[in-house]
C-alpha cells in the first residue's frame, strides 16, 4: 500500500481540497509530473491543466486547474491556483460558451493586454472541456 501524504489546493476564494492522498499527477510548464510520498522538494509553475489525485482507497479524481504554483516539501504538497474545479462539477455548456467567446475576442482587433486575457480565457475553457470529457 502506498504511503499517504497531504495535499492542499487553495484558490483566492477558498480551500478547494485538503486531505491525504497517495499519488498525484499534475501538469507543470515543464510537462506532467507524478508525485508520491517522499518526493524531492520542488517548486513549479502550473499552466491551465489537469490535476489527478489518487485517494487512499485507490480511486482517482480529476480536476481542472487554471494556472498556479506547486510546492512540494517534506510530506506535503501545496497548490495555489487561480481556480480549480472537479471534472464532474464542470458545466460543459458554459465551458463551450466561454471557448466561443474567447475565440471571438481573439478574432477582433484589440490591445495586447486584451489579446493576452482572451488567450488565457481560451486556454482555461479548453482545459475545462478536456478535463470534463475525460471524466
Amino acid at each position: 500500500m502506498a504511503t499517504p501524504f497531504t495535499l492542499s489546493v487553495i484558490t483566492p476564494e477558498k480551500v478547494f481540497f485538503e486531505g491525504e492522498i497517495t499519488q498525484m499527477i499534475v501538469r507543470t510548464t515543464e510537462g506532467d509530473i507524478g508525485i508520491m510520498a517522499g518526493h524531492t522538494s520542488l517548486v513549479a509553475d502550473l499552466p491551465s491543466g489537469p490535476l489527478k489525485v489518487k485517494n487512499e482507497d485507490g480511486s482517482w479524481r480529476t480536476a481542472a486547474v487554471s494556472s498556479g504554483l506547486l510546492k512540494v516539501g517534506g510530506n506535503k504538497v501545496s497548490i495555489l491556483a487561480g481556480a480549480v474545479e472537479w471534472a464532474d462539477e464542470i458545466d460543459i455548456d458554459w465551458a463551450k460558451r466561454s471557448e466561443d467567446e474567447a475565440r471571438n475576442r481573439l478574432n477582433t482587433y484589440q490591445s495586447g493586454r486584451e489579446h493576452d486575457l482572451a488567450e488565457i480565457k481560451l486556454k482555461r475553457a479548453l482545459n475545462r472541456i478536456n478535463v470534463r470529457g475525460k471524466e
